[in-house]
């Protein structure tokens, strides 16, 4: 299978972890009964061959793997299981994605140069699976998606105190949906640096099978 990755992020090799000297195409399997839909199959397919060569250097350098998930797309389970789950340490496991935006910035500004170039922060966040994807196909955007994180897994809000805060609803009642159904997802990530005051794990654990959805 041939992988995609967008071209903007292999114009930045350096704040994607290093030019490997790898090309990619847009050449995607496609489901032929959905030639259309996007396949997540074959999508995930290419985080599991980077997590298997990641786990592989390690083996081989004896290298702590860091997991590359923020707590924003942890809480939803946006992120691939074996794929870039895979690893032995989630530094920013419980770290919301707006924070890590955040953090970038003040690390550069510490540094005086762009540590992280300004093009990773200013191109809109994509999973770079598929041509021109982006989060916002699968989920909220982070600015309000961590509002509603927030409220619902740190301050333990139901629906009627978000909605009533001036939370939309239907994007209330997603993101309540996704946090609910990735538990499964959660406890099988790398464990990870606590800062908020309610990190998955031993201070929020769900049921893995549950029906609170109904």
């Amino acid at each position: 299978m041939v992988a995609y990755a967008a071209a903007l992020a292999l114009a930045d090799p350096f704040a994607e972890g290093g030019d490997s000297g790898e090309r990619t195409s847009e050449a995607l399997p496609r489901d032929p009964a959905r030639p259309s839909e996007p396949d997540l199959a074959a999508e995930n397919i290419q985080a599991r061959i980077r997590g298997n060569m990641m786990m592989a250097l390690s083996n081989k350098h004896g290298w702590l793997i860091l997991t590359t998930g923020n707590k924003s797309e942890m809480s939803v389970g946006y992120a691939t299981l074996y794929g870039d789950m895979a690893g032995g340490f989630a530094a920013i496991k419980d770290v919301p994605k707006t924070l890590v935006y955040e953090l970038v910035r003040h690390r550069n500004e510490r540094a005086g140069r762009e540590l992280i170039p300004a093009s990773v922060l200013e191109r809109a966040p994509s999973a770079e699976l598929r041509p021109d994807q982006r989060d916002t196909d699968s989920l909220p955007p982070y600015e309000l998606l961590d509002r509603v994180l927030e409220a619902y897994v740190e301050r333990d809000e139901g629906r009627e105190e978000m909605v009533a805060a001036g939370l939309p609803a239907d994007v209330v009642d997603e993101v309540v949906r996704m946090v609910d159904r990735s538990e499964y997802k959660r406890r099988q990530a790398a464990p990870g640096i606590r800062i908020t005051p309610k990190a998955f794990g031993r201070d929020r654990r769900l049921p893995i099978t549950n029906r609170f959805g109904g």
